[in-house]
């Protein structure tokens, strides 16, 4: 029997790369998007919920799949204030993850962040750590979360200090070797292949650090 999917930021880089390749993929009948916005696609395949994002809870009844991918999260620049920024990055992803409890979805994957730390002097770096604490709360079964660094591919807004680390990384192949590999930025295509794969195998670790996300990816092309 073909699975259900649900994606949570399908419209953002990562996630509608990984819309494209599950909507590829035979091994899924169905997925289903919770989305501020249109992802402009359709199909049989789909089924999307135009919705105010935070206010998941809401659509509890209509949260039913076999597996859950969240590739939610904002910037600094988008979102200055920081409890809109809070209940962004850890709000909806805790909200997703409480309604996996509810429906008995043993499979949650979520995009974190390099770095993920519940006492980092870094705003974001300490919500994404509290993000995944409370996830893992949740005791989901198949709980991954992806700590990726800088992730590349093309983006509708620019943000100066990606390009600036995508120049320099370039500029120094070292940043690819030794101790500063796992700073390398990952292709959000390698991430959604990653999504995938821990979808539909087993794998040890939780937390799937940036070079993981790059092996992992690697190993599956």
């Amino acid at each position: 029997m073909k699975k259900t999917a649900i994606i949570l930021g399908a419209t953002g880089l990562t996630g509608n790369i990984l819309l494209q390749r599950l909507l590829e993929d035979d091994r899924y009948g169905q997925i289903v998007l919770f989305s501020r916005n249109s992802s402009g696609r359709n199909g049989p395949k789909v089924k999307e919920y135009i919705i105010n994002l935070f206010e998941l809870h809401q659509y509890e009844q209509e949260f039913k799949a076999d597996e859950v991918f969240c590739c939610i999260g904002t910037t600094k620049a988008k979102t200055p204030d920081k409890q809109t920024y809070k209940a962004i990055d850890y709000g909806i992803p805790v909200s997703a993850a409480r309604l996996c409890k509810i429906h008995n979805i043993q499979t949650f994957i979520v995009v974190s962040a390099l770095g993920a730390n519940t006492k980092s002097s870094f705003f974001y770096n300490r919500i994404k750590g509290l993000m995944e604490k409370e996830v893992l709360n949740f005791d989901i079964k198949n709980t991954y979360i992806l700590q990726p660094s800088l992730i590349e591919g093309q983006r509708r807004e620019k943000r100066k200090g990606e390009w600036f680390f995508k120049q320099l990384a370039s500029a120094m192949p070292f940043l690819k070797v030794g101790p500063l590999k796992k700073f390398q930025p990952v292709p959000a295509y390698k991430i959604a292949k990653a999504m995938i794969y821990l979808a539909n195998s087993t794998h040890k670790e939780i937390r799937i650090k940036n070079h993981k996300i790059h092996e992992i990816a690697d190993a599956n092309d």
